[in-house]
């Protein structure tokens, strides 16, 4: 018998790709069936919420034995690790959590959430706010956008030109 490598990939793939079989083994441990949740869990609970509270595991109910085959899973229960002083919000939020986390997966997967009070390990990280465009980059993008007679429109223009006008200059 002789070994033979493994075929190549057709085409190259994404670190994202590559990351999620790396997680999803860890996170069938916690009961993800994938590291989705995981993964975008900022996304889905939104940066102000993500900060103070993270997924811990999903906790599957038992499967009754005189349950047919062919029913549609019971949803399992999200257990959420959350700052103590936020757990009150998060109990209150738990139905947009759920409604959420179920629109990301795109089945009720999540019946409830159970919470416990900690400290999270991570934080979300939130944007700064960006540096102002160089003056000489506006200056630019009105002169670009002078000709709009709508004020509002101009003044959107304008900002977007000189955020573009400053990333092509940063980069050269």
């Amino acid at each position: 018998m002789t070994f033979k490598p493994p075929p190549k990939p057709k085409r190259s793939r994404s670190l994202a790709e590559l990351t999620r079989e790396a997680i999803n083994p860890a996170a069938a441990k916690l009961g993800f069936g994938e590291a989705d949740v995981l993964l975008h869990w900022n996304e889905i609970a939104g940066e102000r919420l993500a900060a103070v509270c993270e997924p811990l595991r999903l906790q599957w109910p038992v499967r009754a034995p005189n349950r047919p085959p062919d029913a549609p899973p019971e949803p399992a229960t999200l257990i959420l690790q959350v700052e103590g002083a936020f757990a009150l919000e998060a109990q209150h939020l738990a139905p947009l959590l759920i409604e959420r986390v179920n629109a990301r997966l795109g089945w009720k997967c999540i019946g409830r959430i159970s919470l416990r009070q900690g400290p999270v390990r991570r934080r979300a990280r939130g944007r700064g706010r960006p540096l102002p465009p160089p003056p000489e980059a506006v200056d630019a993008a009105k002169a670009a956008a002078q000709d709009i007679a709508d004020e509002g429109l101009r003044e959107a223009l304008v900002r977007l030109g000189a955020r573009a006008l400053a990333g092509k200059t940063t980069k050269s």
